[in-house]
């Protein structure tokens, strides 16, 4: 697993939320150029590489496209069919996932409490399941997003409501905060350890729910997504203001 170093990763951040800000606010529309990389880079004060690296992730999240020897330019957004107005690879910025996960703490901590009521046995065999893969992916270095986003979708399935499943459907792997931004890396915290107070915070969640207690599962859910937004929040605190 390849960690970013901080000071570069902050740095292409910053270089991301300037120019997203500006392209969601309209002084960017659609068919403009983005200046040179090196006007970027006299404008940012960073190097090639981090506005490269910063490039690339407007890139993923289909804000630009390069054009080679040409520029880069700014993309229309797409026309949202029968959504709910939620474009998930939108969110690109800290920014952007945290306003995703305030959506979810109200949403899922309602979700939590319904699963454990209506859950079938076959859906906490699914949740023990995606808990274990994300062990496993923890103990062999490799990403466990997929592992999580599946266990919260099994809950949102468990409620018997699939509305529920169409929003977090619609979001895909975006409702998992390290999917989008090194959340770790941000946090300044070793890897590890963040992902295992993340698997403690999806085991208490999951207890909840296997003992069918839906008061402890409302707040289980509480805990983990509001834990998230506070070290999101911190990150994104020191990142604004270095001293």
């Amino acid at each position: 697993m390849t960690i970013l170093p901080r000071k570069r990763h902050t740095l292409a951040q910053g270089v991301v939320e300037q120019i997203s800000g500006s392209i969601n606010s309209g002084v960017l529309k659609p068919g403009d150029k983005l200046p040179t990389e090196s006007a970027i880079m006299e404008q940012h004060g960073v190097s090639r590489t981090v506005v490269r690296e910063a490039i690339s992730h407007l890139q993923a999240a289909g804000l630009v496209q390069t054009r080679h020897g040409i520029g880069t330019f700014v993309l229309e957004k797409p026309r949202n069919s029968g959504g709910l107005g939620i474009d998930a690879e939108s969110i690109v910025t800290v920014r952007d996932v945290l306003a995703i996960l305030e959506l979810r703490i109200s949403m899922e901590t309602e979700t939590a409490g319904l699963a454990a009521t209506r859950r079938s046995d076959e859906q906490v065999a699914e949740l023990a399941q995606a808990l274990s893969d994300m062990r496993q992916a923890m103990e062999q270095g490799r990403a466990s997003v997929e592992a999580d986003r599946r266990f919260h979708l099994v809950i949102a399935k468990a409620t018997g409501n699939r509305y529920f499943v169409d929003i977090l459907g619609q979001l895909g792997q975006a409702i998992i905060p390290r999917a989008r931004v090194n959340t770790a890396n941000l946090a300044q915290d070793r890897p590890a350890d963040y992902l295992e107070r993340v698997h403690r915070e999806h085991e208490d969640i999951f207890r909840a729910i296997q003992r069918q207690d839906p008061e402890a599962a409302r707040a289980a859910m509480r805990t983990h997504l509001s834990n998230s937004r506070e070290r999101l929040l911190q990150a994104q605190q020191r990142f604004e203001n270095p001293a």
